[in-house]
């Protein structure tokens, strides 16, 4: 599986938010930190499928909130950049898929609901 590093998912933030938003980084979180839970999941073998990858960019870009804005938005477009990287396009319901991005940033749902949320979606 091909992975997101911290540059990359730095430059979808820079991509998703808008000119009149709170621009930058939170100064106590960590983009590093948040993409070092994700490959700790992966050397243990926890994340075993790339639904399961992007529910984890996701849930933990939505809830770590390292930018001061837009952190939904980044984990959402992290999310389906994994599956693009990784050569799956899924169908989206917009309005469902941004309340699953909130249930997941107010930890309702975890990484392993939303990836059997994500499975179910049609390829494209």
């Amino acid at each position: 599986m091909k992975i997101l590093s911290a540059k990359d998912v730095v430059a979808i933030h820079e991509d998703v938010i808008e000119p009149n938003e709170l621009q930058g980084m939170a100064s106590n979180k960590s983009v590093e930190a948040i993409l070092a839970r994700i490959d700790n999941r992966i050397a243990y073998g926890m994340i075993d499928d790339v639904y399961m990858l992007a529910a984890c960019y996701a849930c933990y870009i939505a809830v770590g909130h390292a930018f001061h804005d837009a952190n939904k938005r980044t984990a959402f477009a992290a999310m389906d950049i994994c599956f693009v990287i990784n050569g799956i396009q899924l169908q989206y319901e917009t309005v469902e898929a941004g309340d699953m991005i909130i249930k997941a940033a107010q930890s309702i749902i975890d990484e392993a609901e939303l990836a059997q949320w994500l499975r179910e979606l049609p390829v494209e």
